[in-house]
């Protein structure tokens, strides 16, 4: 465990060839109990931070450290611990404030691909996961360097250590050996360290969140001069909803109010876990600063002003997290719109409306304000309880993917929906989402812009890959896909007020035969099977008795799983009894049933919302308490539109398929080598900025790491090595072709020639290739073995800066390209993944036999895309593959060409260490 000079020459010592300093290594990362701390490559400056984290620690840290008590470490040992090269000597610390808390390394060994590490972790720190974090940094950096395999030299007693290895999810080996444990393990991640990073991110995150929807202490922080709009209202709000905690106030100056405020803030003691800052702009950093200082575990910031001011905004903003952070503090906003805890343990509530949603099951996060008090509103007239909701405002912390944490393990929270205006880690998004929507519904809207440009005051990535691939992404990870926020609402409402439909059968029943035919053609339109139609109740003169007699027995059905009802208005029939009889029915049956009132009086409240037999005031005015507000659950879902009730029934649908059958189990290919294509891949990967084509041996060789043969291609200058050639390949039927790209897909225009059988075809082929490809250039041309005939696809795959790993498959063609019938997925893949990707083009449809045509054997090219998304994801370093054309048939599948790009591996958004958004 002590630290070592490599002996191996062939090795760069601390200085001689140093790497760059790597930045893209720097991260904030959520510690155990949930505050924030700064991890970033060791640098010869933190020589002074070392020496006083080393002054703090015990005899008993010094001696499990260094196998011995020595009382400082001497100017060689500083040096050497706080300089390396960020190759064969990699070290990360980790930071609070200016506080260095924990200190990890790696040194690379004498034998190939190996490194020794070791750590030392602040005795005032122990307990909060410092080792943990340390060591899943260390490993990704590791791979970066070409190294896949740890050691460690530990002391028996170092029980703490022993487990950080252990507990890591590593397969860990351990020999004793004169007194002391000799560790080895590799840290390739496998199914079971994955699991355990995500399982720690978790409950850290959701910790943190918790935090600040559920403090105990509150402190409103305003501005002196606009106290009475920035600290007395929201002072009211806070105090009128029956908050549960103590609430404080502080103000820079002494001001006029009703509440007790102070200009001290050290007087608060305890110290508050949620500072509310509503402060002029500039005097944000100084209210941040006092809550760090006194211990503030996190601040919501309502202050306005970062995202409309340009650079000098966004420099500011990055400056207050950055501040925050070094405290190990939370941030909501800027601009937040204020957050919501219903929860009659909490009842908080800082948003400046006069009306709230009542206590419920729906979980809401925005970001802008405006978004914020859109959701809210509609929650409100439409009855929708609510959990939580939080305004994220510019996400400059707090993310969409953090509530989502806190979700998770929140038992009032039953349902999720979020307005995503930006992004910033979807793969982080896709691993929670995917978890989560197994047991709770996840409702997402987003601009039509997301993932493509970032709003103003947000900071982050963009995508370059096609808008549908951040679609399937959602579509992918279980999400319930929502263009608008009223269609976000359309959905929950019949989330939070009804069972999950078994299937997609359904019944549809109205009073009128154009309303009743609205809903089966826009059923049948989406895809859903009507089994039962009756429009023709005729409720003036039957009464509510038929209709409760025909739900009920249409309900009981074993072959309707929802019933779609729409009803115009019917003179001397309450609505009110219609939907009272409605709502009856599908408790009675345990089944879905949506209801549209078209043309009723807007003051029955059934037009657009849940309504309930006795139901309470949608709304809690400030002067009321949520203590005895009822959740709108077992409510009937009322629509004006019949159309949008099938839309947000046939979604919530496809939701529940996506439930039933989602394993959330990664697709891994069998006979893959990986190790050995990661060895060859950082030697071949350029350490710039530029990409890297690799040629068709080595494009070869990768694919072959991971099942996938290249046919031989091989290249001629002259008539006699073209005959020599086609030994070479194995022989007659061949191809000719171009090496260029482009025109080797063209046969079109003459870059490729197919069925050749004999030497004089052949010589023949050359000289009209070379007159057909003049007017284009000159080109150099090959001879490949010909494929057995077939099916054409393309598989391409990419790096995205967002997204990640991108890949894309369609068939082969102008059209597909023209009409752009491509199917997108994210890595890795379940088998489900690949099952819908295979068969999502129209084109797709060749495959399965059409018009004559034989089907091929699909399984082939499923095998073969589920192969290059796990070579794509297990290797951010690969820039771009192209597989073009892959040629199957019932029987064989070819790979007729391909090629990959390698470049810097820095852009993944997500990768196996924690790190939060910047």
């Amino acid at each position: 465990m002590n630290d070592f000079v490599p002996v191996d020459p062939a090795h760069p010592t601390t200085d001689e060839i140093p790497f760059i300093y790597p930045a893209h290594w720097e991260a904030d990362v959520v510690l155990r109990d949930g505050a924030t701390a700064h991890l970033r490559p060791v640098l010869p400056t933190d020589r002074v931070a070392l020496e006083t984290m080393y002054a703090g620690q015990s005899e008993k840290t010094i001696y499990l450290r260094f196998f011995g008590f020595k009382p400082k470490l001497s100017d060689k040992e500083l040096t050497r611990f706080t300089t390396v090269n960020h190759n064969d000597r990699v070290a990360f610390v980790l930071f609070l404030g200016e506080e260095m808390i924990g200190i990890g390394r790696y040194d690379r060994s004498h034998i190939a691909h190996e490194a020794e590490v070791a750590f030392m972790i602040s005795d005032a720190h122990q307990g909060r996961g410092i080792g943990s974090i340390l060591l899943e940094h260390l490993a990704a950096a590791a791979h970066e360097r070409g190294i896949n395999r740890f050691t460690a030299e530990v002391l028996p007693e170092n029980r703490k250590m022993l487990n950080v290895f252990k507990d890591a999810g590593y397969e860990v080996q351990r020999e004793f050996d004169d007194g002391f444990v000799y560790v080895q393990f590799d840290i390739d991640p496998t199914e079971k360290s994955r699991q355990v990073m995500e399982a720690r991110e978790h409950r850290a995150e959701a910790l943190s969140i918790s935090e600040l929807l559920a403090p105990e202490h509150v402190v409103v922080m305003g501005d002196s001069a606009r106290w009475e709009r920035t600290g007395e209202a929201l002072l009211t709000n806070i105090t009128e909803v029956g908050f549960t905690g103590r609430v404080s106030a502080y103000a820079t100056h002494p001001v006029i109010s009703q509440y007790e405020v102070t200009a001290d803030f050290s007087s608060l003691t305890p110290a508050p876990d949620l500072a509310i800052i509503n402060t002029a702009i500039e005097e944000v950093p100084a209210a941040v600063e006092l809550c760090g200082r006194a211990g503030v575990r996190g601040a919501l910031i309502q202050t306005k002003g970062y995202a409309d001011d340009g650079a000098r905004g966004s420099a500011r903003q990055k400056s207050i997290v950055r501040l925050a952070r070094s405290y190990g503090m939370r941030i909501i906003g800027p601009a937040s719109f204020g957050l919501i805890n219903t929860h009659p343990d909490v009842r908080l509530d800082t948003t400046p409306t006069e009306k709230d949603p009542v206590h419920g099951s729906l979980g809401l996060f925005s970001q802008s304000a405006g978004l914020g008090l859109m959701l809210s509103n509609s929650a409100v007239r439409r009855g929708i309880g609510v959990s939580s909701l939080v305004s994220a405002g510019n996400r400059a912390d707090v993310s969409g993917n953090d509530l989502m944490q806190y979700w998770e393990d929140d038992p009032a929270t039953r349902a999720c929906g979020l307005f995503l205006e930006s992004i910033g880690n979807p793969r982080k998004f896709s691993r929670i989402a995917r978890r989560l929507a197994r047991i709770k519904p996840v409702i997402v809207a987003k601009n039509v812009a997301t993932g493509s440009h970032l709003p103003p005051g947000h900071s982050g990535r963009t995508s370059i890959a096609p808008a549908q691939a951040l679609d399937a992404m959602f579509r992918q990870s279980g999400v319930i896909s929502a263009e608008s926020s009223e269609q976000l609402l359309d959905v929950a409402q019949i989330i939070v007020s009804q069972p999950l439909p078994a299937g997609r059968r359904v019944a549809v029943l109205s009073n009128a035969f154009a309303l009743g035919q609205i809903l089966v053609d826009r059923a049948q339109s989406l895809e859903l099977e009507v089994k039962t139609t009756e429009s023709t109740l005729h409720l003036e003169s039957d009464g509510l008795d038929i209709l409760r007699e025909v739900l009920i027995s249409t309900l009981e059905s074993s072959d309707v799983d929802a019933a779609f009802t729409a009803f115009l208005p019917v003179d001397g029939v309450d609505v009110k009894d219609i939907a009272r009889v409605l709502y009856e029915c599908s408790q009675v049956a345990g089944k879905p049933v949506v209801a549209s009132f078209t043309g009723a009086d807007a003051s029955d409240k059934v037009l657009r919302g849940i309504w309930r037999p006795d139901p309470q005031p949608a709304t809690d005015s400030k002067d009321e308490t949520t203590e005895h507000a009822e959740d709108a659950a077992n409510g009937l879902p009322c629509f004006e539109s019949p159309a949008q009730s099938v839309t947000s029934m046939a979604a919530i649908m496809d939701y529940a398929r996506w439930r039933s059958s989602e394993s959330g189990i990664e697709e891994i290919p069998e006979g893959i080598l990986v190790k050995d294509a990661r060895t060859t891949l950082a030697e071949l990967t350029p350490q710039g900025e530029e990409l890297v084509e690799l040629s068709q041996e080595q494009t070869h060789d990768i694919l072959g790491f991971y099942g996938v043969e290249l046919m031989a291609t091989t290249p001629f200058s002259t008539e006699a090595d073209a005959l020599a050639a086609v030994e070479t390949v194995g022989g007659y039927p061949v191809v000719l072709k171009t090496t260029d790209k482009v025109m080797a897909q063209r046969i079109d225009l003459g870059g490729v020639r197919l069925g050749i059988e004999n030497d004089e075809q052949l010589i023949d082929a050359i000289d009209q290739m070379h007159r057909a490809l003049a007017p284009f250039g000159t080109f150099e041309l090959a001879v490949q073995k010909q494929a057995p005939g077939g099916q054409t696809a393309i598989i391409r795959a990419i790096e995205d800066p967002l997204l990640g790993p991108v890949i894309s498959y369609g068939m082969t063609g102008d059209a597909t390209t023209l009409l752009d019938d491509w199917a997108h997925r994210i890595p890795p893949l379940t088998a489900r993944d690949v099952h819908e990707m295979v068969r999502a083009p129209k084109a797709a449809q060749k495959l399965l036999g059409t018009r004559g045509i034989p089907a091929v054997n699909i399984e082939l090219l499923e095998d073969v895309i589920v192969r290059i998304a796990t070579l794509k994801n297990n290797h951010p370093e690969v820039a771009e593959i192209e597989l073009s054309p892959v040629m199957v048939t019932s029987t064989h599948l070819s790979v007729v060409a391909g090629f990959i790009k390698v470049g810097n591996p820095q852009q993944r958004t997500d990768s196996a260490r924690r790190t939060m958004s910047s």
